[in-house]
């Protein structure tokens, strides 16, 4: 197992500096990077410990706190162990900050980390990949359709509202995506109910987009997530083969 090397950084954006987690392989050559996209519950120690498995396969990954204009991070009063239906505090501190990040802010945010890879010593020359949690799903489709010529690779697993009816939904960027994509959904997901999934199918594959949609069977929204009672293991090893056969195809 590569060991690796994880800091948090700065990154200057058009709206201030968003924090961020950097993890490598320990002896600083420079990798593929990956642009990782957290879940609303934002970035902590299990996202952490995710970037530093993906570091371990070789590459260089990049975790911002998206929810920088609300505070570094830590941004919300959460336990180790994030259990919403035994708080119900919970989702009243998240979801006002979630609402807050448009797509149009948080694609201004995706060009900053953009340049912050390409300008790292630690990143190899040419496109990234991003991927994707819940609402990170969200973000990393909308990444590959803003800055196509950036990312060569997409994943997202659980993740909600990918296509709604709304103007501003993740699916209609389809048609300037050249990236592959991956997506893993839960078949336990209200946030993203089959009519949803066929609507991204059909956008993918009108776009010639290369692309796999599979639907993980008996897994729930934020299945990935060890520390929320979502987490199934099976799912979770799942989503690491997928994604990482994806990067193996991309570098």
């Amino acid at each position: 197992m590569t060991a690796v090397q994880g800091i948090t950084v700065d990154i200057p954006t058009e709206d201030g500096v968003a924090d961020a987690y950097l993890v490598h392989p320990g002896d600083e050559r420079p990798r593929p990077a990956v642009l990782f996209y957290q879940d609303a519950f934002g970035l902590r120690p299990h996202l952490q410990s995710m970037a530093d498995r993906l570091a371990e396969a070789g590459y260089t990954v990049l975790l911002p706190n998206v929810f920088y204009r609300n505070g570094r991070v830590p941004v919300f009063d959460l336990p180790e162990f994030i259990d919403p239906a035994a708080n119900p505090n919970t989702w009243q501190q998240i979801m006002p900050v979630m609402k807050a990040l448009t797509p149009e802010l948080a694609m201004r945010d995706a060009g900053a980390y953009l340049r912050f890879l390409a300008d790292s010593p630690l990143v190899a020359d040419g496109p990234v990949a991003t991927t994707g949690y819940c609402m990170g799903a969200r973000l990393a489709l909308l990444t590959a359709g803003t800055c196509p010529d950036r990312v060569a690779a997409v994943a997202g697993f659980h993740g909600g509202q990918l296509a709604t009816e709304e103007p501003d939904s993740p699916h209609l960027v389809a048609g300037r995506v050249t990236a592959e994509v991956y997506f893993g959904h839960a078949d336990q997901d209200a946030s993203l109910p089959p009519e949803q999934i066929q609507r991204l199918e059909e956008a993918l594959t009108a776009a010639g987009v290369r692309h796999r949609c599979e639907v993980y069977e008996g897994a729930h929204h934020g299945y990935t997530q060890a520390d929320t009672p979502a987490y199934d293991q099976e799912a979770y090893e799942r989503h690491w083969t997928a994604l990482l056969d994806l990067l193996e195809r991309t570098f």
